[in-house]
């Protein structure tokens, strides 16, 4: 990590670390989530980059520039945009050596980027002073925010507005690390619950197809 990455959240070394951990596993999650959704819509190479790149950076930059936080953390270093493009890029690859591989883990790889997401936008807008319930907005913001740039991208309807405990579980965890960081100041137990709280919710989702009441 260079110095301009330990700086973008607060003046707690042990907090930015963490932050930057969680934020640049997210970003190289969701940048091979959306990769592989590129890959298989049928888009070239630079397609699947793009939509990788924008994927994996998309909820990051909302939030920061909701934040305030310019220009947002992803262009003041290399890290998060050469994750960015080179989990895109090995998705790529990895598609082309192995076209009938089977999406299904992608939907966990999802989940696990959803929370990891909603627990650094959350950190991060407790942080800066937001109330729980800025924080548990932001969270969710941070967390979807680049899926649905994802499935503009693809021409579809996007996928936070069709799965409704998607949102949700990203809403949830950002709560849960906005409410631990404000009772006991522990930002590691309060990704450790948020992280738990929102993977948990989401795969409980999946398996038994959990969904809000809608009309019709």
């Amino acid at each position: 990590m260079n110095s301009t990455e330990v700086q973008d959240v607060s003046k707690n070394p042990v907090d930015s670390k963490l932050f930057n951990t969680v934020d640049i596993a997210a970003t190289a999650i969701f940048a091979i989530e959306g990769a592989a959704a590129a890959a298989h819509a049928g888009f070239d190479l630079l397609g699947v980059i793009v939509v990788g790149f924008c994927v994996g950076l998309g909820g990051g930059v909302i939030r920061d520039v909701l934040l305030g936080d310019l220009p947002p953390a992803a262009f003041r270093s290399p890290s998060r945009i050469l994750t960015a493009v080179g989990a895109a890029l090995v998705t790529f690859l990895g598609i082309l050596v192995f076209p009938n591989f089977s999406t299904e883990p992608l939907v966990v790889l999802d989940a696990v980027g959803l929370a990891l997401f909603a627990c650094a936008g959350a950190q991060k807008a407790s942080e800066r002073g937001c109330n729980l319930l800025v924080v548990s907005i932001l969270g969710a913001i941070t967390a979807t925010g680049g899926g649905v740039i994802r499935d503009l991208l693809l021409n579809r309807t996007p996928y936070v507005f069709s799965e409704s405990v998607y949102g949700t579980a990203a809403l949830l965890g950002g709560f849960v690390v906005g409410l631990t960081i404000k009772i006991t100041g522990n930002t590691k137990l309060a990704i450790l619950l948020g992280f738990a709280a929102c993977f948990g919710v989401r795969l409980l989702a999946i398996a038994f197809d959990l969904q809000l009441p809608r009309i019709g």
